[in-house]
């Protein structure tokens, strides 16, 4: 394991997880405003968001499969390299003597690379085994939310004090903090820290990081490819509401630039609770099977409330039951699917699990735009019922998907 054990390392790379959380939420506080004071109207700021959507996309299956060829200690390096050259780009386009628009879009093409998150759950998947995974992965919830709470506040904060590009600069230095970090203490290599998922296939020549073939393979192992659309298809609609939320909070709940943080860091108390402490409680009692179900069903009953809400307050009540939702269909669907290939495999598939929500934001602007602008927001709860109860029909009517991923471990 390299200069530290497998228990530090765990707590490493949660803190690493924080820390790239942390700087997301403080870059997403001052974002709007920045682009706002370059001139950019709410179009060319949607082309921002797709850009980022689609470089992400396109990059986290390759960084899943440089994750599992060049180890934990280069993705975990490479990732806040990254990252720090694109808050380095974002600080240089608040200088006024500097192309700020172009260097906005320029500072999106790092994104590729950001994948700080995938990585964190490789390790942690190489490190537990199968019985400890769903607790382990779930206790990201923590880190998320921390994050979350954290980089809203010193965003703000710091914004408020020194300028817009304060949040941004420290952003930049703490991923090259996390870089150094990372470099120095994360084991080169966490694979066959324990024996967990099937074997890979003995023979044959190694394939590349660029080898799409590979990558798309593993979707046609038994017991992935249903799991992995219903990770998509079931996070989907919700996904178009996040998207839309920054002008639902706006327009729909009117609410002030504080009170949206407010409702903000609620979202992240949230998901310390559920993700970081229920949701590994529940796996103890419950098969993932279980969850996988009562996550969808959740999301039915929410989508049905959800088209009966006026206010805010409204929806703060509706929160905990889709951040459980939310949270378990997560955790869940990344634990069973990286069960379901073999160790050497796991980075690839959390990479190909990391797309999903860029691919969201890729398309969910337009889609979600379109919903809003016709039919309100109660369309996001009819699209989020229908969506859900589909799937439980099927769920229900050929149960096999679920049990495909236990013949595959």
């Amino acid at each position: 394991m390299g200069a530290l054990g497998w228990p530090t390392t765990l707590l490493l790379t949660y803190a690493l997880a924080t820390l790239e959380f942390t700087c997301l939420f403080m870059q997403f506080s001052v974002l709007p405003y920045l682009s706002r004071s370059l001139g950019l109207d709410s179009v060319a700021f949607g082309y921002l968001q797709t850009t980022l959507g689609v470089l992400q996309l396109l990059g986290g299956p390759v960084f899943g499969r440089f994750a599992d060829q060049r180890g934990a200690r280069a993705a975990f390096t490479v990732s806040f390299l990254a990252s720090s050259v694109f808050y380095l780009l974002l600080a240089a386009a608040c200088t006024p003597w500097l192309p700020g628009v172009a260097l906005l879009f320029a500072s999106r093409l790092p994104s590729a690379l950001m994948h700080a998150m995938p990585t964190a759950q490789m390790v942690i998947t190489d490190l537990t085994t199968p019985e400890e995974r769903p607790t382990a992965l779930s206790r990201l919830g923590l880190c998320v939310g921390s994050g979350t709470i954290l980089g809203s506040l010193l965003g703000g904060t710091l914004s408020t004090a020194c300028g817009i590009h304060c949040p941004v600069l420290v952003a930049f230095v703490a991923n090259l903090l996390g870089a150094i970090l990372s470099f120095t203490y994360v084991p080169a290599n966490t694979k066959g820290a324990g024996a967990h998922g099937p074997a890979a296939p003995p023979g044959g020549p190694q394939a590349g990081v660029f080898d799409l073939k590979t990558i798309t393979r593993l979707l046609l192992q038994p017991g992935v490819l249903p799991v992995f659309l219903i990770k998509v298809v079931c996070g989907f609609p919700f996904g178009l509401f996040l998207v839309m939320f920054a002008i639902i909070n706006m327009e729909f709940f009117q609410l002030e630039p504080a009170q949206a943080s407010y409702l903000q860091s609620f979202f992240g108390i949230l998901m310390m609770v559920i993700q970081g402490l229920l949701i590994g409680r529940l796996s103890r009692r419950f098969s993932e099977g279980a969850l996988l179900w009562a996550s969808v069903l959740v999301f039915c009953l929410v989508g049905l409330a959800m088209v009966l809400m006026c206010n805010v307050f409204h929806f703060c009540l509706l929160m905990p039951g889709l951040v459980f939702s939310l949270c378990t269909l997560n955790v869940v669907t990344d634990s069973m699917l990286t069960k379901a290939v073999s160790a050497s495999d796991t980075g690839t598939m959390l990479g190909l699990c990391a797309s999903v929500q860029p691919l969201t934001r890729t398309i969910g602007p337009t889609l979600g735009g379109l919903l809003y602008r016709r039919f309100g927001v109660p369309a996001f709860g009819h699209v989020q019922f229908a969506v859900n109860f589909l799937v439980l029909l099927v769920l229900w009517r050929q149960p096999i998907l679920l049990q495909e991923v236990n013949k595959a471990r």
